[in-house]
């Protein structure tokens, strides 16, 4: 009887921790997507506003990350 309890109870433990390792990993998995949301996002704005302002250096930009085109 006290060692099924005692068994019970260690694996009730055993649970917590891994529920609170899982729950963290992805609480961190949430965390980094949000914030490559949010950068690309100000990223994607800062674009746009060099796109109006200047659109040569709009368009400089968009080669410099897209590569020089081969034909």
């Amino acid at each position: 009887m006290v060692r099924a309890v005692v068994g019970y109870s260690v694996l009730a433990v055993i649970g917590i921790v891994a529920l609170r390792l899982l729950f963290g990993l992805l609480g961190l998995a949430f965390k980094l997507i949000w914030a490559l949301l949010w950068l690309a996002a100000l990223g994607f704005i800062f674009y746009l506003i060099i796109k109006i302002i200047s659109p040569t250096t709009a368009r400089k930009v968009r080669e410099t990350i897209q590569g020089e085109p081969d034909a």
